[in-house]
């Protein structure tokens, strides 16, 4: 069965460096069918500052043949040592979006879910230059948003120069993550996400962009200090 699962770790600067210059892919990496990986991003932080762009810290989102490939990337691959050393969960594909190139054939729903069950949700989008400053402007008060909402127990950003943005974000409940893309959530400028959304169907600011659900099916080793990230199902 695939299997999707999402990584951080503390690395090095010329590994997360060289491992964002040449990421794994399936010509690679045996029963790997794609993977995403970026520079971490405080959400929220300042536009000129080292926390948009850490090079010590390395995301990486990927999709996987089966649980097996992804044990044997962490126990045979370079890169994959690395990431067995930090923390990662393994995700069960629920729901997208719109798509990405890289990742075709991706149904629309997989399932179904309970709302009051924990979901982590990834955003990548290809930025269109142009539309940076934009982006940025109606893009941060949503960084803040996610960052602090009481909903969320991990909220983060990464970055592939030039041009890949991505969002990472593990939720308490399907709940309290649709309460805040719909503004419907308990917390001050609710509407922020909503608001955004609208911007981006009025002109677009990625030439590609594509939201995934997923259900947390495991979770391994530590971020900052940090386990049990993933909430139990209520």
């Amino acid at each position: 069965m695939t299997v999707h699962s999402l990584h951080l770790v503390e690395l090095p600067r010329w590994v997360t460096a060289r491992a964002l210059a040449w990421h794994p892919s399936g010509r690679t990496v045996a029963g790997l069918a794609h993977a995403e990986p970026l520079a971490l991003m405080r959400l929220g932080a300042p536009t000129l500052s080292p926390d948009r762009l850490q090079l010590s810290r390395l995301a990486v989102f990927a999709q996987w043949a089966d649980e097996a490939a992804l044990e044997r990337f962490l126990r045979e691959d370079a890169l994959g040592r690395h990431l067995a050393k930090g923390w990662h969960v393994r995700l069960e594909f629920l729901r997208r979006w719109s798509t990405l190139a890289a990742l075709p054939g991706l149904p629309v729903r997989a399932g179904d879910w309970d709302r009051e069950e924990p979901v982590v949700a990834v955003t990548v989008a290809r930025m269109r230059m142009r539309e940076v400053p934009r982006f940025l402007h109606w893009g941060k008060p949503v960084e803040r948003l996610v960052r602090d909402h009481p909903g969320t127990t991990l909220a983060l950003a990464g970055f592939r120069p030039a041009r890949t943005i991505a969002t990472f974000s593990v939720w308490r409940t399907v709940r309290e993550m649709e309460e805040m893309v719909h503004g419907g959530s308990s917390v001050l400028q609710p509407e922020r996400h909503a608001a955004a959304m609208t911007e981006r169907d009025r002109r677009d600011f990625h030439h590609e962009f594509a939201t995934f659900r997923f259900r947390p099916i495991s979770e391994h080793g530590a971020w900052e200090g940090r386990t049990c990230i993933v909430p139990r199902a209520r």
